[in-house]
């Protein structure tokens, strides 16, 4: 059995490890396309696009794996089924329980790289990636720090004190310079909304305006300020949900509910989190039924082809079920691990279906 584990395992890891490679040099090429469209928007250069484009990998094979997972799984059992060694095996006294325990082992690899890259890698080079394009394309910076969001834009130096998720502000201090650095005014409002392309709306203001001799305080209910900064930019510095480590979703969780707000986009995020890495097993699961099949006018590129539908689906149902969950206020559990369910009964009765046969 151990060498049985061993040779399986051999191919499915070397077969993944393809897999993984063609699907990232694919989306990293449409990536680059679509980089080029904003080449020369500020100091945007081709280098700056290949350095982005490479910092967003991690996060790539973090939403691919379980889909190379799962072509790579059907291709090295539907190769071995072709030369007869999948039929040699089952002839030799392994079962389809014994095929399941090889896979769940050698898939133990796979849930932990996904945990990896999920929790350690993904989310830090993601923001890398963004923060690195934002400077190549704009003044506009933006760092976290205990005292909250610090932002410039042009003569302003901009601290917020929380960014909510529709990307509304709130405690927001505008610290305004002149051109010889010094400063000339501080606004302090209490919150802030988007309301047109370079428009923030800000309420219950209170301005301090300086002179050479004294300052002024007046106080306003509400007043518009123009800025480059926007919700796109703010989206990068904040996070998605989808993209955040589990701690982190945590003491956000916890954040949201201190302040009486909605956390189900969140929570179901974390528990996504939680269930993701485990889609590799279920990958794997769905793949062996294929390899069941006897009927060599089959090609292992028509499996193959139905591996790449299969892991379509997934995804999709992955995006579906997050948005409906918190559109219906659904449990965010059952949001979250409903498409892995289906998939596996999908397995458990792929596999029934071939041993009935």
């Amino acid at each position: 059995m151990r060498v049985l584990y061993r040779y399986l395992s051999r191919q499915i890891y070397g077969a993944t490890a393809l897999v993984l490679l063609a699907f990232l040099g694919l989306f990293a090429f449409f990536d680059l396309v679509h980089e080029m469209g904003d080449l020369g928007n500020g100091g945007y250069q081709i280098q700056h696009a290949l350095i982005y484009v490479s910092l967003s990998l991690p996060s790539r094979a973090y939403e691919l794996f379980p889909i190379a997972v799962l072509i790579g799984t059907l291709y090295a059992l539907t190769t071995l089924a072709r030369h007869s060694e999948i039929t040699v095996m089952r002839a030799s006294g392994l079962s389809t329980r014994g095929f399941l325990k090889v896979l769940g082992r050698t898939g133990l690899a796979f849930v932990i790289i996904t945990l990896i890259l999920g929790e350690l890698i993904a989310p830090r080079a993601e923001r890398a990636a963004e923060e690195w394009r934002l400077k190549a394309m704009s003044s506009v910076i933006g760092q976290q720090f205990r005292s909250g969001l610090w932002l410039k834009d042009e003569s302003y130096f901009i601290n917020v004190r929380e960014v909510l998720p529709d990307t509304s502000l709130r405690g927001v201090r505008i610290y305004e310079f002149d051109n010889r650095s010094a400063l000339r005014s501080i606004s302090e409002a209490e919150a802030g909304e988007f309301v047109r392309p370079d428009r923030w709306h800000l309420k219950n203001v209170v301005q301090t305006v300086f002179s050479t001799d004294l300052a002024t305080i007046r106080r306003l209910p509400e007043m518009e300020w123009k800025s480059s900064v926007n919700p796109d930019i703010l989206n990068v510095l904040l996070v998605s949900p989808e993209h955040m480590s589990m701690p982190n979703l945590v003491l956000y969780i916890r954040h949201l509910a201190e302040n009486r707000q909605n956390t189900d986009r969140y929570i179901i995020a974390l528990w996504k989190k939680l269930i993701y890495p485990l889609a590799s097993l279920v990958m794997m699961a769905l793949a062996l039924p294929f390899s069941f099949l006897q009927n060599r006018m089959e090609g292992v590129s028509v499996r193959v082809f139905a591996g790449i539908m299969l892991g379509i689906l997934f995804q999709m149902l992955n995006g579906l079920f997050s948005s409906l969950g918190v559109i219906n206020s659904w449990p965010p559990l059952l949001a979250a691990v409903t498409p892995s369910i289906l998939f596996l009964f999908m397995a458990l009765a792929m596999l029934w279906r071939a041993e009935a046969r």
